[in-house]
């Protein structure tokens, strides 16, 4: 797979070009340029390959010292940003610089993030558009249907860049071709015509996006990933009608059900459940026995083509700093070894908040597995043998155990991604569920909430409820904040909680109810700002800026 080729090709951004004078110009003899790569559909299969690997690179810090990335951010927490200055989550003691200022709301237009995701987003898009161009004059393909499927591949992979750039930016222009010209009068796109278009490429997608899951590469894209997906834009869009008929058509599809039953590498072993099973290191994609993933990143660590150190800090961010004892005297806390069972080198990055972990007792139902200890960690054991004198007890947790984010209660979701001869790797390192059928259920339920359908919301609801095994709900308890709280239940720490919250229009409201570390955040925090790089260098045209300041 060569991904270095695409990723030099999607260098291209959004205020960039060819050049502006034939000096500039520049004639390809020896290099894999884009004249020389599609010219046949084995050329636009590394065209395709590029775009899944710019896609997987969302979160990714660093790179890697390979150098086989698309795309980095080049800091610390761009994962974790989406998660703090929500319901769900603050900062831990780590105190990471470069994810405090969206906790805190002090981010500039200059701030690392604020830029490398608009850039990260734009570099998609101008690959994609790439592709769509030369496949329009490309005639040498393999087999019928290899044009329309890497167009719909393309089309997919834009209107995903265009999810991430919407929800954070609102009006951003909407650029579907390649400038071939250097432009610096570009305007903002209203954002209900950026969605409409976000809608077209997803439904062409759904159109030539292969059907069955199993006839093709653990990986690569479905109609039904696009189907989800149109109906998170339709909600998005206020298209709730069609929201709801695509939730429904992946829902009926044949292929995917919600897993409820044991699976996977640990099926045979006592004390475990089916939904601790989904998180579980290689038990993500379908070859595992999971019909419940419908798009699943392939980032298993140590594979040709799969993920790298930096790729996935989600280990990092959720997981405690248990294994260090540093300012903590013996009588309080002794430390306990380092080890993937227990998430490996956990850096607190961010720490839930405990309204929903631990302070509300009905949060979760007496029988509601997601609650088990195999799925929320909230007992642990010493486990040093040079301490026998606390070797084996259980750690009894402190206030300021939690205040130094030693330890405390915490997912177990990102527990796994192990290499057994390093618990300190810093990446999960493990296949990322992107889609799976349980969301499109809560999808179902937001757009039957926005119909006034609340037995309709109620029944998609139950489904995942029933599969947790707890009671459940009727008509009348079918709101929009129920629903919010089941995604915690169910979703936490996969879902982007800032895009989920934005587009319910909850993002307020619950952050000044739940959120003591995260003060005062207005109407104007729902937006970042436009990276001020992208308004100094579009002097052609008034490209204003979004009134983020409080």
């Amino acid at each position: 797979m060569k991904t270095k080729i695409m990723a030099a090709l999607a260098a291209l951004v959004m205020l960039g070009g060819t050049g502006c004078s034939d000096f500039l110009d520049e004639e390809m003899k020896s290099t894999d340029g884009p004249d020389r790569i599609y010219t046949s559909s084995y050329g636009f299969e590394v065209a395709a390959t590029g775009l899944y690997a710019w896609a997987r690179d969302e979160y990714n810090t660093w790179g890697g010292s390979s150098g086989d990335y698309a795309f980095t951010h080049g800091q610390a927490c761009i994962y974790e940003a989406f998660q703090v200055a929500t319901d769900i989550v603050f900062c831990g003691a780590q105190q990471d610089g470069s994810l405090t200022p969206f906790e805190n709301l002090s981010y500039t237009p200059s701030t690392t993030f604020v830029t490398s995701c608009w850039n990260w987003g734009y570099g998609l898009i101008a690959s994609c558009n790439e592709l769509l161009e030369y496949s329009e004059i490309n005639t040498n393909w393999d087999k019928p249907g290899d044009k329309e499927l890497y167009q719909a591949t393309a089309r997919f992979f834009r209107a995903y860049a265009y999810r991430t750039l919407v929800y954070l930016y609102g009006d951003v222009p909407w650029v579907d071709k390649i400038e071939k010209d250097f432009r610096v009068d570009f305007t903002r796109t209203p954002k209900a015509e950026v969605l409409a278009n976000m809608m077209d490429d997803l439904r062409f997608a759904a159109t030539y996006l292969p059907e069955d899951p199993d006839e093709i590469e653990p990986g690569k894209l479905t109609k039904w990933a696009a189907k989800h997906y149109l109906a998170e834009v339709c909600l998005m869009a206020g298209e709730y009608a069609e929201a709801k008929k695509c939730a429904e058509e992946v829902i009926a599809a044949p292929y995917y059900e919600l897993m409820k039953t044991r699976f996977g590498v640990d099926k045979n072993n006592a004390g475990g459940d089916c939904f601790h099973d989904l998180f579980l290191e290689n038990n993500q994609n379908r070859t595992s026995g999971n019909k419940e993933s419908i798009w699943v990143m392939q980032l298993e660590y140590n594979t040709t083509g799969g993920g790298g150190s930096s790729l996935d800090w989600t280990r990092r961010a959720w997981n405690p700093r248990y294994w260090d004892g540093t300012g903590m005297n013996s009588s309080e806390f002794t430390p306990l070894l380092l080890c993937d069972s227990l998430g490996g080198r956990g850096l607190a990055q961010i720490q839930p908040l405990t309204w929903w972990i631990e302070d509300t007792p009905d949060f979760y139902a007496p029988d509601d597995i997601r609650n088990s200890e195999n799925n929320i960690k909230r007992h642990w054991y010493y486990n040093d043998p040079a301490y026998p004198e606390t070797y084996g007890k259980e750690v009894v947790i402190t206030e300021k155990m939690r205040t130094l984010s030693k330890v405390y209660p915490v997912i177990t979701k990102f527990f796994y991604g192990k290499t057994e001869d390093d618990p300190a790797l810093t990446g999960g390192s493990k296949d990322r569920m992107k889609i799976r059928l349980a969301e499109t259920y809560l999808f179902l339920a937001e757009a039957c909430i926005r119909l006034s359908d609340s037995e309709g919301a109620a029944d998609a609801i139950n489904e995942v409820r029933k599969r947790a095994g707890a009671p459940e709900i009727t008509a009348e308890q079918a709101t929009m904040d129920f629903l919010l709280d089941e995604r915690i239940r169910e979703l936490v720490g996969e879902e982007q909680r800032r895009f989920t919250l934005q587009r319910t229009g909850k993002h307020v409201e619950r952050v000044n109810k739940y959120n003591h570390k995260t003060v005062g955040f207005t109407e104007k925090n729902l937006l970042w700002p436009i990276p001020q790089n992208v308004i100094d260098a579009n002097t052609g045209a008034d490209f204003p800026q979004n009134d983020w300041k409080n």
